[in-house]
C-alpha cells in the first residue's frame, strides 16, 4: 500500500470494511474488530489512525505490533485465520499498521474469545456487534456448515403436507411407487429418505424445505415463504400502484395422467400476475404471425424458480418481491448470495445451490435449467434473443435484484 492509498483511506473515513484504532488496545477489542470484518467482506483495520482521522502512527515497534498481532489472533479467533500485515511511512516518525483481512474467508461465522466465552460478531457500518442468533445462522448457512432448509418445522407432522401434491410428484414425475394415502410409516419413511421430512421430538416433521414444496399451507407457519407482487404505471416505486398481490402456496403445482395443471404452484401463480400486467403485441414475421410478450415467458420462469430456491428462507419477515415498472422488471430475493458467489461469477456459468432439495424438486419438474447455469444459458441468451438487452444482476445488503429490461 502506498501513502498516497493510505491518505484516500483515511479521508474517506471508518466504514463497513475500513476501521480505525491503536496498537495499545485490549486484544480483545482488535480481535473483535477483525472478526467483524471477517463475517461480513473482509477489510482492513487501520493501527495509528484516532476516530477524528488523526494520524499518530503505532506505539509499539512495527515488528513488536506484527507479533502481538499474530498471538491476539492465534488465540482469540477461531477459527483460524492468518490476516496480512504490513507498515506505512506516513512521515520521517510515524509509521501506520495494516491489517488486512480477506473477503473470501470460507469458515464463516468467526467468533472472537471474551473470558470464556467465544462471541460471533458482526459489522454494521462502520460499528461492531454481537451477532443475534438469526445473523449467526445465516453465517453457518453461508459456509455450508447449516441447511437451513433441513431443519424441522416445529410443532407440525406430516400430516402439514399435501399428499396429492407428493403422490403426484412421486409416481407421475419420478414414475416410482408410493405408499397409499393412509400408510404415514411408509410415507415418513420415504419422505425422511427424500430429505422432505425429518425424525425430531417423537415425531416426524416435515422439513422447510417439504413445506416449501408440498405443504398445504405453507404460509401461516414460515411467513416468509410466499411473493409480494407489485405493478407501477411509472419507472419509480410510488404510494398508488396497479396491482399489489401475495401470493402463496406450495412451489410446485398439481398435475394429472395427462400433464395437464390442476393446481398452479407459486411460481405459475408469478408469471400469471406478470403475465396480466405486462403486454403481448402480435408481430408478422414473413408470413407468420407471432405474439411477442414484453418478456419472454421462458427467462422470466427461470428468474422466479431462481428466486425462490436460492433466497435465504432464514431471513423472516420479507417475501420475494416483484415489481413491474414501465420500463422494467425487478425480481428480488431475500439474502446475500451465498458462500464465494458473485454477479460476475453466476455470469460466466458457476454452480451453486443454498438448498439442493429445492432445486433438485424443481429441475425433476422441468423448472431449473439441468445444467445448473440457468442464468448464463438461459437467461441472458434469452433475454439478448428477445430484445438485445443485458439483465442487471444487482447484490446490494442483504438482497439480490434481477432487472429484465422491457
Amino acid at each position: 500500500m502506498t501513502i498516497a492509498d493510505l491518505g484516500q483511506l483515511i479521508v474517506n473515513g471508518k466504514n463497513s470494511a475500513l476501521e480505525f484504532t491503536r496498537d495499545d488496545v485490549r486484544p480483545e477489542k482488535l480481535a473483535s474488530e477483525m472478526v467483524a470484518l471477517l463475517n461480513l467482506e473482509g477489510g482492513r483495520i487501520l493501527l495509528g489512525v484516532e476516530d477524528d482521522l488523526t494520524v499518530k502512527g503505532l506505539v509499539r515497534q512495527a515488528k513488536e505490533t506484527e507479533t502481538w498481532i499474530m498471538q491476539i489472533v492465534l488465540d482469540r479467533i477461531q477459527p483460524p485465520i492468518i490476516p496480512y500485515w504490513e507498515t506505512v511511512r506516513w512521515d520521517e516518525e510515524v509509521i501506520v499498521g495494516v491489517v488486512s483481512l480477506p473477503a473470501d474467508a470460507p469458515e464463516k461465522p468467526y467468533k472472537v474469545k471474551q473470558g470464556s466465552t467465544w462471541i460471533t460478531k458482526v459489522r454494521v457500518g462502520a460499528t461492531t456487534r454481537d451477532a443475534t442468533r438469526e445473523e449467526e445462522q445465516r453465517l453457518y448457512q453461508r459456509s455450508d456448515l447449516l441447511r437451513y432448509g433441513q431443519k424441522p418445522v416445529p410443532g407440525l407432522d406430516i400430516s402439514a403436507l399435501d399428499f396429492r401434491r407428493l403422490k403426484d410428484y412421486f409416481e407421475r414425475i419420478l414414475g416410482l411407487d408410493s405408499p397409499g394415502i393412509r400408510d404415514r410409516t411408509g410415507w415418513g419413511e420415504l419422505l425422511t429418505n427424500s430429505e422432505l421430512a425429518i425424525h425430531t421430538a417423537g415425531r416426524i416433521s416435515p422439513t422447510i424445505d417439504g413445506m416449501l414444496l408440498f405443504g398445504l399451507s405453507p404460509r401461516p407457519v414460515l411467513p416468509q415463504s410466499g411473493i409480494r407482487a407489485l405493478c407501477y404505471k411509472g419507472k419509480e416505486p410510488e404510494y398508488a400502484t396497479q396491482a399489489d398481490e401475495k401470493l402463496w402456496g406450495p412451489m410446485v403445482p398439481l398435475g394429472s395422467d395427462h400433464d395437464r395443471m390442476t393446481e398452479r404452484g407459486l411460481v405459475d401463480k408469478a408469471w400469471d400476475f406478470i403475465r396480466r400486467h405486462t403486454n403481448r403485441k402480435a408481430l408478422l414475421y414473413g408470413a407468420r404471425r407471432m405474439d411477442k410478450w414484453d418478456y419472454p415467458e421462458k427467462v422470466v420462469r427461470e428468474a422466479l424458480v431462481n428466486a425462490l430456491v436460492h433466497r435465504d428462507y432464514s431471513i423472516t419477515g420479507t417475501d420475494v418481491e416483484i415489481s413491474i415498472y414501465a420500463d422494467r422488471l425487478e425480481i428480488v430475493s431475500p439474502g446475500r448470495l451465498p458462500n464465494t458467489v458473485t454477479p460476475d461469477k453466476m455470469k460466466s456459468g458457476i454452480r451453486y445451490a443454498r438448498s439442493q432439495t429445492l432445486v433438485q424438486v424443481m429441475r425433476d419438474y422441468g423448472y431449473v435449467e439441468n445444467r445448473g447455469m440457468g442464468v448464463r444459458r438461459k437467461i441472458i441468451p434469452g433475454m439478448l434473443e428477445h430484445n438485445g438487452t443485458v439483465p442487471d444482476l444487482v447484490e446490494e445488503d442483504e438482497r439480490f435484484t434481477l432487472r429484465l429490461w422491457k
